[in-house]
């Protein structure tokens, strides 16, 4: 890149800095300031991916980029592209990790429950969903914890991020003919998994795109019918506190 220079400030989990999503596009109608910055930013970088959304940010002249839930910056020329964290030193506070947590957040309603393993305990009235890979050591912990749960309603989002072989193991677990037998046996005592049959592993792709769209990025991932989420994993008090 030659007049268009990328400074990456501080680094962060948002890839903002990887140019491999779509062309750089407008979603909604927006001033003519900031069309005039999109333009600019596509001319001199076609490969930038679809802002969605541009903001003021509290630093004079510096724009704030939306794609998806990701979130980058832009000097008001659209010459320089800053991918980092704002954080202000006066009221402590990162004002980009409260952005993409905001951007990022979900209501326990819009969890697609059909695409998870639902595994009841007794009543079942309390509900907790996580998102989990099969390879995934902290998961197996986890499962520990909830497996001495009482009265609750787990939902199992299977979430296969750590290589080909999660993939593989999360579609033996979904097309077994008894998956959640099948996945507690593997998380809990280690045993072997079934040879994998043929069935429709959609559910599976979908909660990656899931995870994807709402920064999900470590498992186990657990969001509570309140709408907290927590990103790895806790003991069983911890869990008791938060149904």
């Amino acid at each position: 890149m030659s007049s268009n220079k990328i400074i990456c400030v501080l680094a962060i989990a948002v890839q903002a800095c990887a140019f491999g999503a779509p062309r750089a596009s407008v979603v909604s109608p927006v001033p003519t300031a900031t069309a005039t910055l999109l333009k600019q930013l596509s001319v001199a970088n076609p490969a930038l991916p679809v802002i969605e959304e541009v903001r003021a940010t509290p630093i004079s002249g510096v724009y704030e980029l939306r794609s998806g839930s990701n979130v980058f910056y832009s000097d008001s020329n659209g010459q320089f592209l800053i991918q980092g964290q704002i954080i202000d030193v006066k009221a402590r506070r990162n004002l980009t990790a409260e952005r993409v947590a905001e951007l990022s957040a979900f209501k326990f309603e819009n969890l697609a429950l059909n695409d998870s393993m639902t595994i009841k305990k007794g009543n079942g009235r309390r509900k907790v969903a996580v998102f989990e890979d099969p390879n995934c050591g902290y998961c197996k912990r986890f499962e520990k914890e909830l497996d001495g749960l009482t009265d609750v309603t787990i939902h199992v989002f299977l979430l296969p991020i750590l290589g080909k072989d999660s993939v593989a193991k999360a579609q033996a677990v979904w097309c077994a003919k008894e998956k959640n037998a099948v996945w507690l046996d593997w998380m809990l005592t280690g045993k072997s998994l079934p040879i994998a049959s043929q069935c429709d592993t959609g559910a599976i792709a979908r909660n990656v795109a899931f995870a994807k769209r709402y920064q999900i990025s470590a498992t186990p991932t657990v969001v509570f019918s309140s709408g907290k989420r927590v990103d790895g994993g806790m003991d069983r008090i911890e869990i008791e506190r938060l149904l």
